[in-house]
């Protein structure tokens, strides 16, 4: 399957993030991002060449769930340590990560016999290198989640900071550029910790932050205009989500009307979602769209299915056979056959469908398989444009504002490639299971709405359970389905939590759609954040 890459950086303001598995390592990438300073996350046991392609300012390796004694625990490359010495790289290892240092340079890291997990109080030994800004005796509250501790640290490091328990909170070598956290500054419990990659980022490593959601515009719309030639065509798959329609804006921007976009129904829509979103393409944002009416095509294909990856899969493959029809028809119109398709591919998308740091797999043990990732064909005829796949939700968002894309469209909710079929728990074609699903959404949705709730939900929306129970509809025993409600907030879907609803609201939507949703006699308020869970049921 061919394609392009997205815009690689071109300057060395660049921190490249080392993941061993924690849960918060994409939290870390989103933190200095924040800071306007470009951040990527690949393996961390990727090959010391990739680390070197990337010709990165800074390094940080990640927390993880294992342990650096264990066999086949997951490391950096031989020679990583050799290349940034010699490269002037500077080097933070974060809880598991630190620990790989203090091992690797030949310190000890034992099983703690206190463990710490959850809000700890670190307090400053020394004044300098990533405390420079804190004084001796100084008391912060962090976030520990960890076994192991470095009890005996390699010559030329030093102890910054301990927890209350003694353990060692925090280390350097400044003449080596190799500094050491224990606890996770990047999630909110730990109080200052934006304040301490701040000036880790700036005044330690002198980075500048100078990434622009401007500059990525231009340089994307310059790596486009390079890859497609000046007769090619291109083929856009819109879902009308957020994510393709600024994916088509910003390849439109670049080629003009040498970009064609398809908008599928794949008989998985929302309440009424065709009509609306043609409507906006046309009338907002004045796109070149055809609609292909494949929802029986797609069904027929899911008739009997109930594993979440395989309708994914089923998905993804009936996508990909449409663009390509799409593709010849295109050939037989214009005498030139498209040879790119484009997607919104995002980097949670990417992530999410990536193995595991010491997984021992070189493939699929995923969170799920994303039907524009891990769900497409190997045959692919086309090759794939994906402009957004290094950018998160909010940072589409902003991309999308600059390109005016009208704010109401961008501030729409995620909705996932593959519809309603991983919001229908299992067979989407048994019953009516669909069209209820959709009354349900549509009622729920539409009281957020009314209540000037939507905006300050990241993602709302309904399921349909396998699952019928007993109740008392107008003096009569039913048998009827049960649904659930989930409505979360993020910054970017990598963690949620469940949004807090006031009883009179619930009350109200649960009346709402018992009265009006035929077969329908149970609703569920899912409370369950991200993790353990994930945001979609399926």
């Amino acid at each position: 399957m061919g394609g392009i890459e997205a815009a690689k950086p071109a300057s060395s303001n660049l921190v490249l993030i080392l993941d061993y598995g924690s849960q918060y390592t994409h939290l870390i990438t989103r933190r200095i991002r924040q800071l306007s300073v470009l951040s990527l996350c690949i393996s961390g046991t990727s090959p010391l060449q990739s680390i070197v392609e990337h010709k990165p300012r800074v390094v940080i390796l990640s927390g993880g769930p294992h342990s650096v004694h264990a066999d086949g625990a997951p490391t950096f490359p031989d020679g990583f340590l050799e290349y940034v010495e010699e490269n002037g790289v500077f080097v933070l290892g974060i809880c598991y990560g630190m620990q790989l240092i203090v091992q690797k340079f030949g310190g000890e890291v034992t099983v703690g016999e206190k463990q710490e997990y959850g809000k700890m109080e670190i307090t400053v030994e020394r004044k300098g290198g990533i405390f420079r800004a804190n004084e001796v005796g100084e008391h912060q509250i962090v976030w520990m989640s960890h076994g192991d501790e470095a009890v005996r640290l390699p010559d030329g490091f030093s102890v910054v900071a301990r927890s209350g328990q003694g353990s060692v909170a925090a280390i350097e070598n400044r003449s080596k550029r190799l500094f050491g956290l224990q606890y996770h500054p990047e999630v909110t419990h730990s109080a200052r910790g934006m304040d301490t990659l701040r000036y880790f980022l700036f005044e330690v490593c002198g980075l500048a932050p100078d990434w622009k959601m401007r500059d990525v515009l231009d340089e994307e719309i310059e790596v486009i205009k390079k890859t497609v030639g000046p007769d090619d065509h291109v083929i856009c798959a819109l879902s009308g989500g957020v994510d393709s329609t600024v994916a088509a804006t910003l390849v439109h921007r670049a080629i003009g009307d040498r970009l064609h976009c398809v908008f599928v129904d794949n008989g998985l829509l929302r309440y009424k979602e065709r009509e609306r979103v043609m409507a906006t393409f046309e009338s907002d944002l004045h796109l070149p769209v055809t609609c292909v009416d494949a929802a029986d095509r797609f069904l027929s294909k899911l008739k009997g299915v109930k594993d979440p990856e395989c309708k994914r899969k089923i998905i993804g493959k009936e996508f990909i056979s449409i663009f390509d029809d799409f593709a010849q028809e295109l050939e037989n119109k214009l005498g030139r056959r498209p040879e790119y398709l484009v997607q919104g591919t995002l980097y949670p998308d990417v992530i999410e469908s990536c193995p595991p740091p010491g997984s021992g797999r070189t493939h699929s043990h995923t969170i799920k398989s994303h039907h524009n990732v891990g769900g497409l064909p190997k045959d692919m005829r086309l090759k794939l444009i994906e402009p957004l796949k290094l950018l998160f939700k909010d940072e589409v968002r902003k991309l999308g504002g600059i390109l005016d894309v009208p704010e109401a469209f961008l501030k729409r909710h995620p909705f996932p490639g593959p519809g309603l079929a991983v919001r229908v728990l299992g067979d989407v074609t048994e019953g009516n299971a669909l069209e209820v699903l959709r009354q349900v959404d549509e009622i729920f949705i539409q009281s957020i709405k009314d209540a000037g709730l939507y905006d300050s939900i990241w993602q709302a929306f309904a399921v349909f359970l396998p699952v019928q129970t007993v109740g008392v509809q107008g003096d009569q025993r039913t048998h009827s389905h049960v649904v659930a409600l989930r409505a979360v907030t993020s910054e970017d879907g990598m963690t949620a939590d469940w949004f807090y609803f006031d009883h009179k609201f619930l009350d109200n939507v649960v009346r709402k759609i018992c009265n009006s949703v035929r077969g329908v006699n149970r609703v569920c308020l899912d409370i369950t954040s991200k993790p353990p869970a994930t945001v979609e049921w399926e």
